[in-house]
């Protein structure tokens, strides 16, 4: 898979209170960029990739500190289309001891939401692409959002360019006028070679009932059994998708997580390491970090499917460490976390 990365989506302004503060506590919030497919472009450009990403920001200087944030970490942004009156933003509540973290959107009206059908040119766009990566998240935002998406992942398909998608259901999302999440994610779906979700994201896709992921510490041993029925039902389904992976997190307090990870690649069933991770710093963009870790190695290792499924949970776990939405990890540090050297002081 030689060639460049798409994604498409919505940046948006997350504000956080400092200090595990509520959002009605205090004065002052900090600020940084996030949005699933703009981390997953991040990532995969901290891992040398040649990546593009696609959006719509306002015309002024709030959209321009946006993309600057992107080009700062080497991302392409040339075709990132300007206009409507403002960035989305969305306002984050950190987790502490017994209480859980909070997320409250602003991004109605944003530039992203009032998107029209036919604002981008993909033809210039997917020029030497090698992937396009989209997600349930950009499906959600609006009928044109999803119209758009959908013209974008068809003309991909037509062009020989692999596709792939995070499912990404959002519940709050899914409100304008004949939304309907799972038709829009299984028609997105049917299109992806590579198909990633936790758990509750592919129930919602597919209707089957998930399988638990009970561990509590790295000795848990999974249903391989179950997991064989369970990804055979689901290739009915999606016959086109080469690999659907599943993200696992069983979370033991707020900060206190255990992750992994399970791939089905052509009739084969691989199972990660499984990480107990404790404390969490920042547990927004994990599956965003997953999914361009898994990109990235299946560009440099191609078929070595338990190199390639192992390199990714391990910077999903990585993430988990790293303050922000995206995961600003290099592949030496995510290879040196698959041994026992993760952690040392590096000299």
């Amino acid at each position: 898979m030689n060639g460049k990365i798409i994604t498409f989506g919505e940046i948006m302004l997350r504000l956080s209170k400092p200090e595990h503060y509520r959002i009605m506590q205090g004065n002052t919030f900090n600020g940084n960029y996030g949005g699933s497919e703009a981390n997953v472009a991040v990532s995969l450009s901290m891992l040398g990739d040649d990546v593009e990403y696609v959006t719509r920001v306002p015309d002024n200087a709030v959209g321009e500190a946006a993309l600057m944030h992107l080009r700062q970490y080497g991302l392409n942004v040339k075709h990132v289309v300007r206009g409507g009156k403002r960035l989305g933003t969305y306002y984050f509540e950190a987790s502490a001891a017994m209480r859980g973290s909070k997320v409250v959107y602003d991004r109605d009206e944003s530039s992203f939401n009032t998107l029209q059908y036919g604002d981008i040119d993909w033809e210039p766009i997917f020029k030497d692409a090698a992937l396009f990566h989209c997600s349930g998240i950009t499906c959600a935002t609006s009928q044109a959002a999803l119209d758009t998406t959908m013209d974008a992942v068809r003309m991909a398909f037509e062009r020989g360019i692999e596709l792939t998608c995070d499912i990404n259901y959002r519940g709050n999302l899914w409100k304008y006028p004949g939304a309907n999440a799972q038709k829009a994610l299984q028609d997105l779906m049917q299109y992806s070679s590579f198909i990633f979700g936790d758990q509750n994201e592919w129930y919602v896709a597919s209707g089957l009932k998930p399988i638990p992921f009970t561990a509590l510490d790295e000795s848990y041993q999974f249903d391989l059994d179950a997991y064989e029925e369970y990804f055979a039902k689901l290739h009915e389904m999606f016959p086109r998708c080469k690999r659907m992976l599943i993200a696992h997190r069983n979370q033991l307090s707020f900060q206190h997580h255990v992750n992994a990870g399970v791939l089905w690649s052509e009739g084969k069933i691989y199972t990660s390491r499984i990480y107990d991770i404790n404390p969490i710093v920042d547990q927004m963009g994990v599956g965003d970090a997953w999914v361009a870790a898994f990109m990235h190695a299946r560009k440099k290792w191609g078929d070595d499917d338990q190199r390639c499924l192992e390199f990714s949970v391990s910077a999903s776990a990585l993430k988990n460490t790293v303050a922000g939405d995206q995961n600003l990890v290099t592949e030496e540090e995510i290879l040196s976390n698959m041994t026992s050297f993760g952690g040392r002081i590096q000299r």
